[in-house]
C-alpha cells in the first residue's frame, strides 16, 4: 500500500502545542470515565448505610450494580467503535460526552428518597446509560490520539491520554472525602431525620460532580477537526485531510497532492484494502492481532477491576471500631484508601509508561507488568492470613504498601498498553471498531472479576456481619489472579506484535506482507 504524502508529513511533524491540547481534550473523557466508574464504591457504602441500615446490601444486588455499568461500557465500546469507523471519529465524539454529562446528572436525580428498591432500580438504569457513554469514549479517544500523533512519540501521547484516568480516580476520592467531611460537620447537632435527608443529598452530589469535567471539554471536542488518516484513507480525500491538519497544526505542505489528484483518477482501494470486516481476508490478516488485543485486555481487566474492588473490601486504615462509624465514615475511609493508592501507585505507574513506552516498547512493558503483578499477588497471598490476623486487621500498612505495587505495575504495564496497542495495529477503516471489540472484551473480564470476587469471597450466614471477606477465600482469589497474570504473559509473548517506532500504515503493511509471503 502506497503511503499518502500527507500521512508521511503527519508522521514526521514535530511535537507542537496542538498535540498537548488534544491530550487534554481526549484525556478529560478518560478523566470523567475514571471518576464515574471508581466513585461508586464509596457511594454504595453510603447507600447501604442510608437505605439498608442494619440489613447489609446483599451480594446479588452488589454484583448486579457493579456489572451493569460495566455491561453498558462494553456495549458502548462495540456500538460507538463501529460508528466511529462508519460516520467518522469527530461526529460521534461529542455524542459520547453528551451521554456522560446527562447520565451523570441523572444519577444524582435518581427517583425516590424512601423506597430503596426504587432508588436502586433508577440509579442502576442511569449507571447503565452512563456506561454506554464511558465505553464509547475509549475507542474514540485512543483512535483520535493515535491518528493525530507522529510515529516517534505516538505511544507517549496515547498513554498520556490514558493517564488522565489516574487523576480522575484521585479527583473522585477528593470529592468524596470533601463532601463527606462537609456534610458530617454540617449535620452535627441536627435531628436524625435531618441527617438522613442530608446524607441522601451527599451521595447524589458526589455522582453529579462527575459531569463537570466532561461538560467543560464539550465545546473543544466539537471544534476538533476530523483526523487526517480517516479523511485520507477512509473518505479518500487527501486534500481535505491536509487542509484540516493545517488549521490546527504546523504540517509541511504537501505540494504533490494537488498534482497527484489532478493527474490521477480517484484512488481505488487496493486488494489489501477491499476486504470487509470479519471477512476471511480480515481474519487472515488481523485475526491474530484482534485475538491478542482482546485476550490481553480481558485478562488485565479481570485483575485490575478486581484489585480495585479488593481495595474497598479488604483494606481499612481507620482506627475507629466499625460500630462507631456513621454514614460518612465508611465512604470517607474507602475514598482515602483509593486516594493514597492513586497518588502513590496508580499515577506514577501511568507516567512511567508515558516516559518509557517509546523507549522500551509496548510488548516488553506489558510482559514486565504482568510478571510483577503475578509476583506481588503471590507475595501478598502467601502471608495473607498473617496480614489479616486480629493484631493487624485495622493496621495493615505493610500489606497496603505491597498491594500498591499491583497498581503501579498494572499501569506501568498491561492496563495502559492494552489501551494503546489496538489503536496502532488495525487499518484506519477498522481501527475504532477493533479497538471497541478489544475494550469490550476487557469489560467482560471486569465483570467476571468483580462478580466472581463478590460471590467467591462471600461470607456464610454465621459470619455475614464481619467487616472483611473470608480470609481463606481471598487468599485463593489472590493465587487465581496471579495465574491470570501469568496467562497474560504467555498471550503477550506468543501473539502480540510490537508497534513502536513505525507509522500506523507500516504496522498494517508489515502484517499484509507477512501473510503474502506465507501464501
Amino acid at each position: 500500500m502506497t503511503e499518502l504524502r500527507v500521512l508521511s508529513a503527519l508522521d514526521a511533524t514535530r511535537i507542537q502545542l496542538y498535540h498537548f491540547k488534544a491530550i487534554i481534550i481526549a484525556g478529560m473523557g478518560l478523566f470523567t470515565d475514571a471518576y464515574d466508574l471508581f466513585c461508586i464504591a464509596p457511594v454504595l457504602k453510603m447507600i447501604g448505610e442510608i437505605y439498608y441500615k442494619k440489613d447489609s446490601v446483599g451480594t446479588p444486588l452488589l454484583s448486579t450494580f457493579y456489572a451493569i455499568s460495566l455491561l453498558g461500557a462494553a456495549l458502548g465500546q462495540l456500538f460507538v467503535g463501529y460508528l466511529g469507523d462508519r460516520l467518522g471519529r469527530r461526529r460521534v465524539y461529542g455524542l459520547c460526552l453528551l451521554i456522560m454529562v446527562l447520565s451523570s446528572f441523572a444519577c444524582g436525580f435518581s427517583v425516590c428518597t424512601t423506597r430503596r428498591s426504587c432508588v436502586m432500580a433508577s440509579l442502576g438504569f442511569f449507571r447503565f446509560v452512563l456506561g454506554l457513554g464511558i465505553g464509547g469514549d475509549y475507542p474514540l479517544s485512543a483512535t483520535i490520539m493515535s491518528e493525530f500523533a507522529n510515529k516517534k512519540t505516538r505511544g507517549s501521547f496515547i498513554s498520556a491520554v490514558f493517564s488522565m484516568q489516574g487523576l480522575g480516580i484521585l479527583m473522585s476520592s477528593a470529592v468524596t472525602m470533601s463532601v463527606c467531611s462537609a456534610f458530617k460537620k454540617a449535620g452535627e447537632g441536627s435531628s436524625e431525620k435531618t441527617r438522613a435527608e442530608e446524607s441522601d443529598i451527599a451521595w447524589r452530589l458526589i455522582l453529579m460532580i462527575g459531569a463537570i469535567p466532561a461538560a467543560l471539554t464539550f465545546y473543544w471536542r466539537m471544534r476538533m477537526p476530523e483526523t487526517a488518516r480517516y479523511t485520507a484513507l477512509v473518505k479518500n480525500n487527501a486534500i481535505q485531510a491536509e487542509k484540516d491538519m493545517q488549521k490546527v497544526m504546523s504540517v509541511c505542505r504537501v505540494s504533490q497532492i494537488e498534482e497527484d489528484s489532478s493527474s490521477e483518477t480517484p484512488r481505488e482501494p487496493t486488494s489489501s484494502s477491499s476486504y470487509k470486516l470479519f471477512s476471511r481476508r480480515f481474519f487472515s490478516l488481523h485475526g491474530r492481532d484482534l485475538f491478542a488485543a482482546s485476550a490481553n485486555w480481558f485478562l488485565v481487566d479481570v485483575v485490575f477491576y478486581t484489585s480495585n474492588l479488593f481495595l474497598s473490601q479488604i483494606v481499612n486504615l481507620s482506627d475507629k471500631p466499625s460500630s462507631t462509624e456513621n454514614v460518612y465514615d465508611s465512604a470517607f475511609e474507602a475514598a482515602k484508601v483509593a486516594a493514597i493508592v492513586a497518588a502513590c501507585s496508580t499515577i506514577p505507574g501511568y507516567w512511567f509508561t508515558v516516559y518509557f513506552i517509546d523507549r522500551i516498547g509496548r510488548v516488553k512493558i506489558q510482559i514486565m507488568g504482568f510478571f510483577f503483578m503475578a509476583a506481588v499477588y503471590l507475595a501478598a497471598g502467601i502471608p495473607y492470613s498473617w496480614f489479616m490476623s486480629e493484631n493487624n486487621k485495622t493496621s495493615n500498612k505493610g500489606f497496603m504498601i505491597l498491594y500498591g505495587f499491583i497498581f503501579f505495575f498494572s499501569n506501568f504495564g498491561p492496563n495502559t498498553t492494552t489501551f494503546i496497542i489496538p489503536a496502532e495495529l488495525f487499518p484506519a477503516r477498522f481501527r475504532s471498531t477493533c479497538h471497541g471489540i478489544s475494550g469490550a472484551a476487557g469489560k467482560l473480564g471486569a465483570i467476571v472479576g468483580t462478580v466472581g470476587f463478590l460471590w467467591g469471597t462471600k461470607r456464610d450466614e454465621e459470619h455475614k456481619d464481619d467487616v472483611f471477606p473470608d480470609v481463606k477465600r481471598v487468599r485463593i482469589a489472590f493465587f487465581i489472579l496471579g495465574g491470570v497474570c501469568i496467562a497474560g504473559m504467555f498471550v503477550t509473548y506468543f501473539f502480540t506484535r510490537e508497534t513502536m517506532g513505525r507509522s500506523l500504515e507500516e504496522n498494517e503493511e508489515e502484517d499484509i506482507d507477512n501473510k503474502d509471503i506465507v501464501c
